[in-house]
């Protein structure tokens, strides 16, 4: 008993100074966390202020300016979970703006709004990187270090041209994206990285985009056959039961995308080995893609990773139990 205690107070006496000191630096990155979104949040409204002297200036229709202050207007007082949708879209009408017709000082002005958002956010996203990588330690989660604070997310919007007195040009990009599941409910993500940003992970789908003239059932099952080597019949795919349309930046580019979700069962063709083949990546998906694994809708609501649909965790029970109702849902 004498030589049990002795060990618990010498295990006390090493960890209890890490356990303070980790304890204490993860309290400091949340902190650092809320203040950066706070920065973030103050330069999204003088974006929005400087989008009302825009649209004060008489330069432009009645059309145009109705939607830019309406945009503003969301913008400004959207929730979080909506915040990126109405701030891609802020930035996608200033985007197509002509700033030829602007006054040389406010073209000044939008362009020094915009930059401040772009360096805000990337602030913001290193301070919700290093925040996480801290929570997501072994023993950081097992001792609940982090207590109640909320888990930080990204702030994902895509980032305007270098020059950014110019419009800001976003490729349109349909996708088809598949929710493989295995026989225990698991959905199969991969992990991936942006070349622009290779510190910043997240797991997202399996699929990709729509080539000209192909079926969107048929850009399904393309997807999946390269990307794990299953071939799944096309009969197979339940929906698509969820749409999304997001806007981001991608090795510097900008998209406006259309996501499309089908349901597939993997073990009805694959057994449940879990045995994939991806040897059909693409150059790029070689270069950005880090590994994959199956995910339970248990691990996916816990995880302190970015996933991609964000209610993937939250709606994948649904999809496991089958009860599709046949409605395709907007999902972020």
């Amino acid at each position: 008993m004498a030589t049990t205690l002795l060990v618990l107070l010498a295990v006390a006496l090493l960890l209890g100074p890490w356990i303070l000191r980790t304890a204490s630096r993860l309290d400091r990155l949340h902190v650092r966390t809320d203040a950066a979104w706070a920065a973030v949040d103050a330069t999204l409204a003088r974006r929005a202020v400087v989008t009302r002297a825009v649209t004060a200036t008489g330069r432009f229709d009645d059309a145009t300016v109705a939607r830019l202050r309406s945009a503003a207007d969301r913008a400004e007082h959207a929730a979080r979970p909506e915040r990126e949708a109405a701030e891609n879209e802020l930035s996608r009408l200033l985007g197509e703006l002509d700033r030829d017709r602007l006054p040389h000082a406010l073209v000044a002005e939008l362009a020094d709004a915009e930059q401040r958002v772009m360096l805000a956010r990337r602030v913001h996203n290193d301070a919700v990187r290093d925040t996480l990588a801290l929570r997501r330690r072994r023993p950081v989660r097992w001792l609940k270090l982090a207590g109640t604070a909320g888990r930080p997310e990204y702030f994902e919007i895509a980032e305007p041209a270098s020059n950014l007195a110019e419009p800001v040009v976003r490729t349109a990009r349909a996708a088809a994206r598949v929710l493989l599941l295995d026989g225990a409910g698991r959905v199969l993500l991969f992990e991936g990285i942006d070349p622009a940003r290779p510190s910043e992970t997240f797991w997202f789908t399996v699929g990709g985009g729509i080539e000209p003239g192909e079926a969107l059932r048929a850009a399904a099952v393309r997807e999946a056959f390269e990307e794990t080597g299953l071939r799944l019949p096309a009969e197979d795919l339940v929906g698509p039961v969820w749409r999304r349309r997001v806007s981001f930046s991608f090795d510097g580019e900008a998209f406006d995308a259309e996501e499309w979700f089908f349901v597939a069962n993997s073990a009805v063709h694959n057994g449940d080995e879990h045995v994939l083949d991806v040897s059909g990546f693409t150059e790029l998906e070689e270069r950005t893609v880090r590994r994959h694994r199956w995910w339970s809708a248990e691990e996916l609501r816990s995880t302190e990773d970015t996933v991609y649909p964000m209610q993937l965790g939250e709606l994948l029970p649904g999809l496991v139990r089958n009860s599709w109702d046949g409605q395709t849902r907007v999902v972020r």
